[in-house]
């Protein structure tokens, strides 16, 4: 895609914004969801921001997750990525593991995030009728479904 400046005949190529999200788990495979501050309480999904200049999506991983939660985690996985409803944003889905050596609980940032949780497979599957999920064409369900195992019927689509 390019715009041209109809005066000077520059060539101007719009940007692309990347951001990270999430898939953590813990030593017991359970998995971190956070409520954001813009959401309705009782909406979770995974952790996620935008890639600063200069940075390796690695590095965002392994930022934004502690940014957001006070958690150190390792071994990012890239898994796919989706355009991502903001204008010029793409998002790449990652799964990272909470780093063996840390001590501490996820303490939300209490700006972006307002609560985090963990779950095991059996503790989503019964919080169904209390939580909400991300959309099912989002990376976000994708990824929090091939933790799973199988889709997840919530009802809510």
């Amino acid at each position: 895609w390019v715009r041209r400046d109809p005066v000077s005949d520059t060539e101007i190529f719009p940007r692309t914004d990347p951001a990270i999200i999430v898939g953590i788990t813990d030593a017991d495979d359970r998995l971190l969801l956070g409520s954001n501050a813009l959401w309705e309480s009782n909406r979770y999904s995974l952790l996620a921001g935008f890639v600063e200049p200069g940075e390796s999506l690695e590095s965002a991983v392994v930022r934004e997750v502690f940014e957001e939660s006070g958690i150190h985690v390792v071994d990012p996985v890239y898994l796919g990525s989706q355009p991502w409803p903001f204008p010029a944003s793409l998002m790449l889905g990652f799964t990272a593991k909470v780093a063996p050596d840390f001590r501490g609980d996820a303490t939300p940032d209490g700006t972006e995030i307002l609560d985090l949780r963990w779950f095991s497979r059996a503790e989503l599957a019964a919080a169904l009728d209390d939580i909400k999920l991300p959309g099912p064409t989002s990376i976000a369900r994708a990824i929090v479904e091939e933790w799973y195992g199988s889709p997840i019927d919530d009802g809510q689509w």
